[in-house]
Formats: structure tokens, sequence, C-alpha cells
């Protein structure tokens, strides 16, 4: 069993249940999934970034990722229908909480200037989301093998009813929030 799984079950499920007293366990907030979603603005000029992203996504997930096409056409952004414009991975059950423990024990340390996340990213829903700046921050992409740096979204959906909930249950699996 992943290692923030059983740190789920063993700390933050009783935590949780003394704090806001649920009647059932079935009320206690738990991470649904994790959504991780990368635009690639450039692949209209250059079509060999969209295998790149697809590949820096495999390695960094453990899954092959779903490439995202263009709904509407965009004359400004040079854009027509169907184009691929992105790709999106969706974690669950063991390997969603082998990535998050991942990204809080690993990746985000190594994020340079790093003084926790801002606290105020709920959508009033109970989920989380967060933006990284560059793919470097896991330990699984290698420096020399990447043609560009490339952001990412990260959603965490919770059955969190409130984001008082949801904030408490990923502050005690670890999520490093920042203290002001």
């Amino acid at each position: 069993m992943a290692r923030l799984k059983d740190k789920y079950l063993k700390e933050a499920v009783p935590a949780l249940q003394t704090k806001f007293k649920y009647s059932s366990n079935m009320q206690i907030p738990k991470i649904e999934k994790v959504v991780l979603n990368m635009g690639v603005g450039e692949v209209k000029d250059n079509p060999k970034a969209m295998d790149a992203a697809v590949s820096d996504m495999t390695l960094i997930t453990g899954q092959k990722p779903i490439v995202t096409k263009a709904k509407k056409s965009v004359a400004a952004f040079k854009l027509r229908e169907g184009m691929s414009i992105g790709c999106k991975v969706t974690l669950r059950g063991e390997r969603m909480y082998e990535f998050v423990d991942k990204l809080f024990n690993v990746a985000l340390p190594r994020v340079r200037d790093f003084r926790g996340l801002n606290g105020n990213s709920f959508d009033g829903r109970g989920n989380y989301s967060m933006g990284i700046k560059d793919q470097l921050i896991f330990p699984e992409i290698e420096y020399d093998k990447i043609d560009k740096i490339r952001g990412m979204d990260i959603i965490f959906v919770t059955t969190a009813k409130s984001d008082e909930e949801a904030k408490e249950l990923l502050k005690l699996l670890g999520m490093p929030f920042s203290q002001n």
C-alpha cells in the first residue's frame, strides 16, 4: 500500500473525525482524483512539441496522457477546431497516492525560493488547484533530455463539502501551505 494512503488512514481520518465530528465514516473527506493538465501552445509552430509533452507527462505520472483538442476555432490564436492543444492525465487509487506523495515530499521542495502553496486556491466546493512553472522539479525528468520548459496545472478533487475541510485534509496529508 502507498505510504500516503497509510498516512491518510492512520492519521488523517481520526484527526478529521475529531475536528469536524462526522456522524458516519463515509462523511470523512478523501482525495477522489488528481488531474494534471499541460497546455502545449507551441504545437501550431512545432508539431513535435506534443510528443515531448506526452512523454514528459508519462514519465511524471506513470500513465499515458490523453491529448486534448481545441473545441472552437479562434483566429486570434491561430487555432482551428480539432487541433491538438494539450494533454491531461487523471490519476486515481494507488497511482494517485504515489504521485501526491512524490509531489509533496520530493518535487515541491525542489522549487527554487519555495515558501509554501497559496491556501486560497480552493474553488468553494473543496477542490484545490495549483500550477507548476516547470517540469524539472520531478526527479524522473532528465535535464539534458528536455526540449523546452513547460508548466502544468494540478487539480486535487476531494469529496469534502467545504474548503475548510479540504484544506485540513490536504494539510494532514502533508501539503506545504504557506504560513501567511
